[in-house]
């Protein structure tokens, strides 16, 4: 099988194929951009594995007048950038030992031992200069199927790397087919070691459960997650059962996904510690489950908080408390968010000064917002 495009044919790339072919070595584009090109899906970054060592990576880069960046060389690990156009080259590897988080690899001249130290089959294709797909272990079937599969063993690699739990459920998010499900073996396996995320590091845990819930419908995923315990561990407290509500509501409101606003279904507590959200992201889920929980109309959430955040509460409001999406909704929102309050400090002075002055303010405001924004500003003054 051949496959085309322009991340691949263009010049930039096809002069890094060019550095390492022409001097004899192997080399193939992998992982991501090859399924993705595969199914269909925008490729964005290029990988590319070789049987060139590091140093010999580096020295061919410079000869090509490339530059040749170190960025993961313990690992075997260089970023050549061609024309502006950054691809990460790894020399083929081995494992020699895991702990869950982090391996001791040995370099090969075999892709073969390439492939097996990598995830999911459907991510152990390679693709030549040529367009020529090369399938060691078979990945292609189980792409073309859409089926998420580890490789070898699941045990196994599951505890060369614990994250490997949460990647499983955001690629079959992203790219499993739902009417398929999931792979026995691998849940499993995952219902068996789930424990190993104690491990890993709270941002790397954030950054996979974010990835997953942007996915166009992460519900299957997540209840899969709650299923084999793996959602208790990384967010005890939490449970989906606003989940898949929520994913129907944002489309049948034209809204695209969003991951926050999904997270916040989820209930739980000390999201922000658990996942090392950032200070953004935290504020924003703070105001998410605030306002889901409050009984502000939708219009008054809209004037305060944004039309955006608006949109989001209306719509975690019905997931959550299983209501139909308000029928005024968007007219109410639009109401808010374009309202502007009639009354300034300078209205209200010298009558009143400092503490008295944002009281009043504050006051007035409040009658203003249960009126629907319909009192004037004489209407308004004249109440004081």
């Amino acid at each position: 099988m051949k496959i085309s495009g322009d991340w691949l044919t263009r010049a930039q790339t096809q002069a890094v194929f060019a550095m390492l072919s022409d001097a004899g070595y192997q080399v193939y584009a992998v992982g991501g951009c090859v399924r993705n090109a595969l199914m269909g899906v925008a490729v964005s970054d290029v990988d590319m594995s070789t049987d060139a060592t590091p140093d010999q990576v580096v020295q061919l880069a410079k000869t090509a007048g490339l530059k040749a960046i170190p960025t993961g060389i313990d690992h075997g690990t260089i970023t050549v950038v061609s024309g502006g156009i950054p691809h990460e080259i790894t020399t083929f590897r081995k494992d020699v030992a895991t702990d869950g988080r982090r391996a001791t690899v040995a370099f090969s001249t075999n892709v073969r031992d390439d492939a097996r130290r990598r995830d999911f089959t459907m991510n152990a294709l390679y693709v030549g200069r040529d367009g020529e797909v090369l399938d060691p272990l078979g990945g292609m079937a189980d792409l073309e199927a859409r089926i998420l599969r580890f490789i070898d063993n699941p045990k196994l690699r599951i505890r060369e790397d614990y994250l490997r739990i949460l990647r499983y459920f955001r690629f079959h998010a992203w790219y499993g087919d739902p009417a398929a499900g999931m792979d026995p073996a691998a849940l499993a396996a995952i219902a068996e070691t789930f424990e190993g995320l104690a491990q890993i590091s709270k941002e790397r845990i954030g950054s996979e459960l974010i990835k997953l819930l942007a996915a166009t419908d992460p519900a299957p995923s997540v209840a899969a997650m709650r299923q084999t315990g793996v959602l208790g561990q990384v967010l005890p407290g939490a449970e989906d059962r606003a989940l898949a509500p929520l994913v129907h509501l944002e489309g049948e409101a034209g809204l695209a996904p969003d991951a926050l606003r999904r997270l916040a279904s989820l209930g739980g507590d000390g999201f922000s510690e658990r996942l090392r959200l950032s200070k953004k992201q935290t504020e924003t889920l703070g105001i998410l489950r605030e306002e889901t929980g409050s009984m502000e109309a939708l219009a008054a959430v809209a004037y305060r908080r944004g039309a955006d955040v608006a949109y989001s509460v209306a719509l975690l409001r019905a997931a959550v408390f299983e209501t139909p999406l308000h029928p005024e909704m968007r007219t109410d929102i639009a109401l808010g968010a374009g309202a502007e309050f009639p009354v300034k400090a300078a209205d209200l002075m010298p009558e009143f000064e400092g503490e008295n002055l944002g009281e009043a303010l504050k006051t007035l405001e409040a009658s203003w917002i249960a009126s629907g924004f319909t009192l004037s500003k004489d209407d308004l003054l004249r109440s004081l």
